[in-house]
């Protein structure tokens, strides 16, 4: 399945019917009056967060959705049936943002199940009964149905994950995620492998977290360059970041240099990528002698890194004093965790044994 993190919709919700114009009509009774009903009401257009979607993909196939139009009222008093909302499931991460700025963002979808009315349908018309007086005893006016609501909007997706993988094209991204998770990312011997973030889950010591991968930052990433604030934006909800940097001497930069062009670009990007913890992890240490690695351990905390860790996705040396690390910074129970708790359901936390629940279905 291809990854699409933006996709601009169009939505419009349903209008009213219109009311209805009638007069009773029964034998032997006479000047009966008039009978019209009113119109339905239209169809929302509600949006919820559903699990098991990770991209905007279908959103570049179909991208007009409009609800349906409430019923006309009929004679005999009777009102006219209330159209069903249009239910567009996204992602979990999905951010519903105004077409007119850009930014402005009018629902941010975080847990799932998550449900938001973007538009409400247009209410429906007044039939003629509803304008009866003493003095209007015969009234033919009625109303037609309020038009329901249109507009064009951005959703745009923000990953969920606990841990963010940054650091510079080449680095061995894909190689630690591969290492560490369940993730099968792309590796090559070349810059910018990666090419869409990917998550993985990682499991280290009975706990679970996501770690997001995305593609390698570049020099001015923070405004557009290779998309890269595109891919930062999915390492905004993240608890923690790890930086890998290159010890092995392929990449064009040293250590220090590799280390200040990420955080430049953090703190140009804003968004408090800036504040967030970060662990710096030299990556590729089987490609070089202990003392080189020790020696550029030494220049990065002289280049503010508080703690160095020297790692090797290819052979796992260090990576379980990494994780240990980041366990320090996820709280007692990631999402993840939560929703294999919920699976289990009461007797995975000791509690009494109880007679499972009835699944919930609904007629196909």
């Amino acid at each position: 399945m291809h990854f699409l993190d933006q996709a601009k919709i169009y939505v419009k919700s349903g209008g009213g019917g219109p009311g209805a114009v009638s007069f009773r009509r029964e034998k032997y009774v006479e000047y009966g009056g008039p009978d019209g009903g009113d119109g339905g009401r239209g169809g929302d257009i509600v949006f919820v967060a559903v699990e098991g979607l990770n991209t905007l993909i279908d959103f570049r196939y179909t991208q007009h959705f409009k609800a349906s139009r409430g019923g006309h009222g009929m004679g005999k008093d009777r009102t006219g049936a209330s159209a069903k909302p249009l239910v567009i499931e996204v992602p979990v991460g999905t951010q519903i943002v105004s077409d007119e700025d850009r930014e402005t963002v009018l629902a941010d979808f975080t847990e799932v199940g998550q449900r938001v009315v973007l538009l409400e349908g247009g209410m429906g018309g007044r039939g003629n009964a509803s304008y009866k007086t003493s003095t209007n005893r015969a009234p033919r006016q009625h109303q037609p149905g309020i038009p329901g609501e249109e507009m064009w909007v951005w959703l745009r997706l923000k990953l969920l994950a606990d841990v963010g993988l940054v650091g510079l094209p080449n680095a061995g991204k894909s190689t630690f995620i591969n290492a560490v998770s369940n993730a099968r990312a792309k590796v090559g011997d070349y810059a910018f492998t990666t090419l869409v973030p990917k998550l993985g889950v990682v499991r280290h010591k009975n706990r679970e977290f996501v770690l997001a991968d995305i593609p390698g930052l570049i020099a001015g990433a923070a405004d557009g360059a290779g998309i890269g604030d595109r891919f930062l934006g999915h390492i905004e909800r993240c608890r923690v970041l790890i930086h890998l940097i290159d010890i092995s001497g392929t990449g064009e930069q040293d250590p220090a240099e590799a280390l200040q062009i990420v955080e430049e670009e953090l703190a140009a990007y804003g968004e408090g990528l800036e504040d967030k913890p970060r662990l710096i992890a030299l990556n590729k240490v089987d490609l070089a002698d202990a003392d080189l690695a020790a020696e550029f351990a030494a220049e990065l905390r002289e280049a503010g890194a508080e703690k160095v860790f020297a790692i090797s996705g290819a052979t796992g040396a260090g990576i379980d004093a990494l994780m240990d690390e980041v366990l320090q910074y996820l709280p007692e129970r990631t999402r993840t965790e939560t929703k294999g708790a919920e699976r289990e359901g009461p007797d995975a936390d000791g509690d009494e044994d109880s007679p499972p629940e009835a699944d919930a279905w609904s007629p196909l």
